[in-house]
């Protein structure tokens, strides 16, 4: 058996890759909304941290009720117990990636978990 998967993704509004992936670490999901939309709810997580990186066009988060600007090249880390929303410019749309991982339980980076040879 392999020790890794891979997946090819089409032109979808929404994927995540827990699934197509069987990741066991995160969740990574792969987000475009259209000019003038949102996500319909706002959330917040039990455990879970979001990294969000914004990899097109321009939008907004608003979280805990502050409103933040967000555009190509932008990451924000957003605490589980803080709620958000995401919206896409009237413009133009947004496409971003989410990371969500458990807060705190990172215990090596790169370089400590790294095993040469």
């Amino acid at each position: 058996m392999a020790n890794y998967t891979k997946t090819t993704i089409g032109k979808e509004n929404r994927i995540e890759l827990h699934e197509k992936l069987s990741l066991t670490g995160a969740e990574i999901s792969l987000n475009e909304l259209p000019a003038g939309a949102n996500v319909p709810f706002v959330h917040s997580h039990k455990e879970n941290e979001e990294i969000y990186g914004i990899l097109s066009d321009n939008g907004k988060a608003i979280i805990d009720g502050e409103e933040i600007s967000l555009s190509t090249g932008d990451w924000l880390k957003i605490a589980p117990a803080a709620k958000r929303q995401f919206f896409a410019s009237d413009i133009s749309g947004i496409t971003y990636i989410c990371i969500q991982v458990k807060e705190n339980s990172l215990e090596h980076f790169t370089a400590e978990d790294a095993v040469i040879g």
